[in-house]
């Protein structure tokens, strides 16, 4: 794709969770470097627009592309490969508990193609360096803290290079001071590398420490504010 041309764009779309409309008439646009919050009450619909950039949820009517991906009828082949496009961040981490660090992430690199061996030890040295936990690569996720299997789960999103990010709740199940080193680990990813990032939180003291761009979700529609004062006086 043109350097110019967004990683996402949603225009006039509507998003269901089975046979409901979830999100009606999104006009959503993602460019490279950008960090986008989704916000809101709980169920207000921000994960189902998560869940749409994945193909998990529906979507009709208005165009909606992801990445050279058009989800507007997209082919459930299609979609194993527009999910390897993306890097996920869970906000309960979902590692695989009956292996290592390392094998979390050898797992992931050999599902998605990669053969090579030196290649799959390089990268998960790379990756585990950028979330400092290079010294943790032999240890199994109930030895590690939350805030650490947070950052392996961010490691293991960052392990095919992706251009976007997805993050749902990735600071919900942490501490404040944990919280924080995680929102500082992916804004600094998102600065260094370009990486564009959309995180799903409703969590409104972060939007005003971690500037980014905020969509608000509330009955059943999404809008992205302008002004720093309507953030700030947001509540939920």
């Amino acid at each position: 794709m043109d350097a110019n041309t967004p990683l996402i764009e949603f225009s006039k779309v509507d998003i269901n969770n089975g046979d409901s409309l979830v999100i009606a008439n999104l006009d959503f646009t993602l460019n490279k470097g950008d960090f986008v919050y989704l916000t809101g009450k709980v169920g207000s619909g921000k994960t189902s627009i998560l869940r749409s950039f994945t193909a998990e949820n529906r979507v009709s009517n208005g165009s909606a592309r992801v990445g050279r991906f058009n989800l507007i009828g997209i082919k459930r082949k299609q979609i194993p490969y527009l999910r390897r496009t993306l890097g996920v961040v869970f906000q309960d981490f979902q590692l695989l508990m009956d292996r290592s660090v390392h094998d979390n992430l050898e797992f992931v690199l050999r599902s998605t193609g990669w053969k090579e061996s030196r290649a799959i030890e390089s990268r998960i040295e790379e990756v585990l360096e950028m979330v400092s936990l290079s010294s943790k690569a032999h240890k199994m996720p109930h030895q590690l803290s939350g805030g650490e299997q947070q950052r392996v789960a961010i490691a293991r999103a960052l392990l095919n290079e992706p251009e976007v990010i997805l993050a749902d709740e990735p600071t919900g199940n942490l501490d404040n001071e944990t919280a924080a080193g995680i929102m500082e680990l992916l804004t600094g990813i998102n600065r260094e590398t370009g990486t564009a990032i959309v995180m799903v939180t409703h969590n409104t003291a972060l939007l005003s420490k971690y500037p980014g761009r905020v969509f608000v979700c509330k009955d059943c529609s999404c809008h992205e504010l302008s002004d720093e004062q309507d953030i700030i006086d947001l509540d939920f």
